[in-house]
C-alpha cells in the first residue's frame, strides 16, 4: 500500500524522535541518557528492533493483501496510488476549508459588475484562518490593554529586575555545585608554564599596558622590569598588590574586584617573567631593590665530643 513516506525515512525519524524525547525528559547530567542509564541505551535497542519488525510485517501484509484482490480491485487501488499526495481528495478538503475560495465552475456567484479591459473581479471572502487570527490578535491587544495599562500589572523594567535576579541565583547555585579553585597570599606561587603566563600575558595586555606598557617598562605606572619595587617583589607582594590595590596610589585598582584569583597569580607570574628584559625606553627605577629572601637553611647538629676525659 501507498504510504507518505517510506520505510528508510519513517524508521529512523520515529527512533530520533523517541531518542531525543528521552533525552530531554531523563536527567543525566553532562553524558547522554543511553550511555548514563543502560537501561536507556538497551530500551532503545529494542525500540529500533521493534520498530524494524513491524515494518517487515506491515510490508508482508501489504503483500499478501495485494495477490488476493481482484483485477478490478488492483486496477483501482492502483488509480488511488497514482494520485499525488497533493491532488488527493483530504488535501484539497483541507485547503477548502481554510480558504473557503469557490471553484472556476461556482465564480459566476462571486463576480462583481466590474471589468478593467476584460478583467473582472471576483468578491471571494477572506480565508477563515485569516479572519481568525485577526480576532486573535484584537482579544490579545484588549486583554494587554487591561492588564498593563489599566489594572496596571508588572511593568518592563520590574520583568527585566525578575529575569536578572533569576539568573544570579542560577549563577550562584552554579557556583556552589561547582566551587572554583581560589588561590589565597599564603598558598600563590610563581607559575612558569606557557600556558599560565600566556593567559597572563593576555591579562596584562588588556587589563595593565595602558599604564605599564606592554613590555613592562612603565608609563604612569612603575616600571616592572628592573629590581626595584615600591610595594615589594616577589610573587606574595606582587600578587597583594594585584589584588587588593594600592591605598597610595588611587589609579592601581584592586582588581580582586574583578578577576579571579587564578587570572591574579598568573598576571603575577607574567610580571615575574618580565625581569631583566630591559626595554627600550623603560622608565627610570622606583622604591627599593628587591632581594628574594632564600629559604634558611637547616641548622647542622652540633658536634658530640667522643674524647674521652682520664680520671685522676
Amino acid at each position: 500500500m501507498k504510504k507518505l513516506f517510506p520505510s528508510y525515512v519513517r524508521v529512523p525519524l520515529i527512533f530520533a524522535i523517541v531518542m531525543v524525547a528521552l533525552e530531554y525528559f531523563i536527567d543525566s547530567g553532562d553524558r547522554p541518557a543511553f550511555i548514563k542509564h543502560p537501561m536507556v541505551g538497551l530500551f532503545l535497542v529494542v525500540f529500533l528492533f521493534l520498530l524494524v519488525a513491524i515494518e517487515i510485517v506491515i510490508n508482508a501484509v501489504d503483500r499478501v493483501t495485494y495477490h488476493m484482490l481482484t483485477d478490478e480491485q488492483r486496477k483501482q487501488l492502483e488509480e488511488a496510488q497514482s494520485v499525488s499526495f497533493t491532488d488527493s481528495k483530504w488535501v484539497q478538503n483541507v485547503m477548502k476549508s481554510m480558504t473557503r475560495s469557490k471553484s472556476i465552475e461556482q465564480e459566476a456567484d462571486v463576480m462583481l459588475d466590474h471589468d478593467y479591459d476584460g478583467i473582472k473581479e471576483l468578491d471571494n471572502v477572506l480565508p477563515p484562518w485569516w479572519v481568525n487570527l485577526f480576532y486573535a490578535t484584537v482579544i490579545f491587544g484588549a486583554i494587554y490593554l487591561v492588564r498593563f495599562h489599566i489594572v496596571g500589572d508588572y511593568t518592563q523594567a520590574q520583568e527585566f529586575d525578575q529575569e536578572v535576579a533569576a539568573a544570579q541565583l542560577e549563577i550562584e547555585k552554579n557556583k556552589a555545585n561547582s566551587p572554583k579553585e581560589e588561590i589565597t597570599l599564603d598558598k600563590v606561587v610563581a607559575l612558569t608554564d606557557d600556558a599560565s603566563l600566556g593567559k597572563g600575558k593576555e591579562i596584562f595586555t588588556n587589563a595593565c599596558a595602558a599604564c605599564h606598557k606592554p613590555d613592562g617598562g612603565g608609563i604612569v605606572g612603575p616600571n616592572l622590569t628592573d629590581e626595584f619595587w615600591i610595594n615589594g617583589g616577589g610573587i606574595k607582594n606582587i600578587f597583594k598588590i594585584i589584588n587588593e590595590g594600592s591605598k597610595n596610589n588611587p589609579s592601581m585598582v584592586a582588581w580582586g574586584k574583578t578577576l579571579e584569583s587564578t587570572d591574579i597569580q598568573k598576571v603575577a607570574s607574567y610580571v615575574l617573567s618580565l625581569q631583566g628584559t630591559k626595554p627600550a625606553g623603560a622608565k627610570a627605577a622606583e622604591g627599593e631593590k628587591w632581594v628574594e629572601e632564600a629559604a634558611p637553611a637547616e641548622k647542622a647538629p652540633a658536634a658530640t665530643d667522643t674524647t674521652t676525659v682520664a680520671t685522676k
